[in-house]
């Protein structure tokens, strides 16, 4: 008898240790895509082994594998293998209803339909339930939102359908020619296209200059491939200026593309805001300015405020030139054709040149991406030791009561001793309404002040430094690493949009650009004053006058 209970106990724990030591479950899945009917809508299941006895369910449907399926790795389960390969560009493994006679079946029960606002998702083996994913509690339901699972968490951000999934990477030995705008963007620009003999790829925002139109189109005269890709909905629309580039551009032998959102194409971005240019897979140019004269003027002329580098090595082109090609495919990215029009006039203001391009070995590159990466800004900031500086166009919170993250991360640092300055733009539409950059420069120097922290944040004065605007979205850190990139410091630039950076380890880089802000922060506006309501003031004022007058004639007759 106890030898008996001995080999039932036995078998138990190798029963239990086997269910244990099962990896297989759900990580990933889309229960609202935008298809009609959510045809496309699936479930990836990751792990080794066999599937017999393995069922997805959701309480009301499911299904199970045929005997003997196996799994190495991931497995894609669709509820429509030709609606995921719509969706997705591949077919999925299997599907659960019978839509496609190449892609494998699962075995039904009442077929799998998930709902989008609230749900839930349940694996069992062997009868017993070995995982459960519920929404709106484990993740928040939005249409077109793959929900995943990343270092046993749900959602580390939000990912959308169509967007990419590049990992963090870094590249050492990279030369870096620096830059800025408008000191010295125009002559970066066309030193780079000059040089390139073979290709050219260039995603940015907005293109409207014709002097960066007609380098272009030299290049092409000389045999280089050159590729544009645009936003096709950039706020206010594509202007006459950038249609008579694109058009110019097109008689010229060059490829426009533009990425676009219309009833029957979701675009991956709410904007495709990136601004970088690959050249012949060895360089990339990348900067916060768009391809106008606002960012691009001739020499001698005034425009924004903004950074760029010039980065050379190959493995960083290659991984540029995988984004570039990445981001170029796919059914929101359409040929775009221009209409013939006056280009684009260069702005009257004159500027003299301070910073001219310098140039650095042996660099430390990181790309940033939004949004698969841009969680590495807050990385940055938190790596601090003994200074940041910040200067952007604005920055806005995430709610009345929720921190911007990255200013978040930044007062944080601050809190533990490290000085922070936090440069913005004051442009008049940037400071016009009653909570925008002047409102945060004085909320940030009245955090510092009330916290004795050194923290203090400023508003620029174009008038001394001779820029129209801060258009720059840099951070300079311990005066070792500096960020270079695209991303707006809002809700919507680092997680919905395609934004490109790079974080670039060098104490030479980092002291140019830390000299380009001292002269933007000596010039600055030090303390904002709040803005005289004058039209409360007058309302306070009528208000008073008329009680005043109805109180004399009821008392004074």
């Amino acid at each position: 008898m106890r030898r008996f209970c001995l080999l039932i106990v036995s078998l138990l724990l190798i029963t239990a240790t086997a269910h244990a030591g099962t990896t297989i479950r759900i990580i990933e899945f889309c229960p609202d895509p935008y298809l009609h009917d959510d045809m496309d809508e699936y479930v990836v299941l990751s792990g080794n082994g066999s599937l017999d006895g393995i069922t997805v369910s959701d309480g009301r449907g499911g299904f199970r594998f045929p005997q003997g399926t196996h799994i190495n790795g991931n497995l894609t389960i669709a509820r429509s293998g030709p609606a995921f390969l719509q969706s997705h560009g591949q077919l999925p493994d299997l599907e659960w209803l019978d839509y496609s006679p190449v892609v494998p079946n699962v075995i039904n029960g009442d077929p799998l339909r998930l709902a989008n606002t609230g749900d839930e998702l349940l694996l069992y083996e062997a009868s017993v339930l070995v995982q459960r994913i519920a929404w709106p509690m484990d993740v928040k339901p939005r249409e077109g939102q793959i929900h995943y699972r990343e270092n046993g968490a749900w959602d580390p951000r939000p990912l959308m359908i169509g967007q990419s999934r590049f990992a963090p990477a870094t590249f050492h030995n990279v030369i870096v020619t620096t830059f800025v705008s408008p000191d010295s963007s125009s002559e970066m620009f066309t030193y780079a296209v000059d040089q390139a003999s073979d290709e050219i790829l260039l995603n940015v925002y907005e293109f409207s200059s014709p002097a960066m139109t007609d380098s272009l189109i030299a290049a092409r005269g000389r045999g280089v491939n050159v590729s544009v890709l645009v936003e096709g909905g950039p706020v206010g629309g594509i202007s006459p200026e950038e249609k008579s580039a694109i058009w110019k551009m097109n008689t010229g032998g060059i490829t426009v593309r533009e990425m676009i959102s219309d009833k029957t194409v979701h675009p991956p971005y709410r904007y495709d805001h990136a601004k970088y240019v690959v050249f012949d897979k060895r360089a990339v140019l990348l900067t916060s300015e768009n391809f106008k004269y606002s960012g691009f003027p001739p020499a001698g002329y005034t425009s924004n405020r903004g950074w760029g580098v010039y980065l050379e090595d190959p493995a960083l082109a290659g991984y540029f030139s995988t984004v570039y090609q990445t981001d170029s495919s796919g059914p929101s990215v359409i040929p775009i054709k221009g209409l013939p029009g006056d280009p684009e006039q260069v702005h009257e203001g004159k500027h003299a040149t301070e910073f001219t391009p310098a140039h650095f070995s042996d660099a430390i590159v990181s790309p940033v991406l939004a949004p698969d990466t841009s969680n590495q800004i807050v990385d940055l900031i938190q790596s601090a030791h003994t200074s940041i500086e910040i200067e952007q166009a604005y920055i806005t919170n995430e709610t009345p009561l929720t921190l911007n993250p990255y200013l978040g991360a930044a007062i944080n640092a601050s809190r533990r001793g490290v000085h922070v300055r936090v440069l913005l733009d004051s442009y008049w539409y940037n400071i016009e309404d009653e909570k925008d950059n002047d409102e945060m420069a004085a909320l940030i120097t009245r955090i510092g002040t009330t916290e004795h922290i050194p923290l203090e944040g400023r508003c620029a004065n174009l008038l001394v430094s001779n820029l129209e605007k801060i258009h720059n979205k840099g951070v300079i850190v311990d005066g070792q690493r500096v960020l270079v990139s695209s991303i707006n410091w809002n809700c919507n630039s680092p997680t919905f949009n395609r934004e490109a950076g790079v974080i670039i380890e060098h104490p030479g880089v980092a002291r140019y650009f830390l000299n380009v802000f001292e002269d933007d922060w000596n010039g600055s506006v030090t303390s904002p004053e709040p803005k005289t309501d004058y039209l409360k003031i007058i309302i306070v004022v009528i208000v008073i006058l008329l009680l005043l007058f109805v109180y004399y004639r009821r008392h004074i007759r």
